[in-house]
């Protein structure tokens, strides 16, 4: 699975591998690599992969499951596709709390003691998923653990995980995706030692023009 996926990631340029002319995070970290996994929507097949591919991987990894919960906003959509297709309910948590109406974080029905699966795109430092993971435990939700479709594999992320006790299950990863590049021809060889050196720093730059 997590080669078809990353061919079809590929594909659809949903990730898009530049190593000669780096992107720029908001972070000022010059990057490699541009991820936007809402273009799956678009593509229907694509699409149907991903969505399917993530319900199976919730029935194997979390049978338990009794509640899917988006990151908002790129995870809203695959878990209420992925929660269609497995007939539960779903729901989605805010970056922050409303500031109208009930001021709620966690939008959909959530009762304490439910069983939880958050549901994201994709995963880089882990930052973000985490905050979701904390607004769900704080409500008394029980977080099984975590579905994306993409990881970047970052230790930072890594460690992050770990410390907050979650678990993580992707449908593919970066090393996936740089060796199929390769080998399909997105991009040189060659340039695969470059992406894993920037995917084991970030911030070290020397990846950038083939330096050592």
């Amino acid at each position: 699975m997590n080669i078809k996926i990353a061919k079809a990631l590929l594909k659809i340029k949903a990730v898009f591998f530049r190593p000669e002319e780096p992107f720029t995070w908001a972070s000022g970290i010059k990057s490699p690599v541009y991820c936007d996994n809402r273009l799956t929507l678009s593509d229907t097949e694509v699409r149907t992969d991903v969505e399917t591919g993530l319900a199976t991987l919730i029935k194997e990894n979390y049978p338990e499951v009794e509640v899917l919960m988006g990151t908002s906003t790129a995870g809203i959509a695959h878990a209420a596709i992925t929660a269609h297709l497995m007939g539960l309910p779903m729901g989605y948590v805010r970056s922050g709390h409303k500031d109208h109406g009930r001021q709620n974080q966690i939008e959909g029905r959530l009762e304490k003691g439910q069983k939880v699966v958050v549901v994201e795109d994709l995963i880089s430092t882990g930052g973000s998923v985490l905050e979701v993971v904390d607004v769900l435990r704080e409500a008394g939700a029980e977080v099984l653990g975590i579905v994306s479709i993409f990881t970047y594999g970052m230790q930072k992320g890594l460690d992050r995980l770990a410390a907050a006790d979650v678990r993580n299950i992707s449908l593919t990863n970066f090393d996936v995706i740089a060796k199929v590049a390769a080998e399909d021809g997105y991009i040189k060889p060659e340039d695969v030692e470059r992406l894993i050196k920037f995917r084991n720093n970030p911030s070290d730059e020397s990846w950038i023009g083939g330096q050592a």
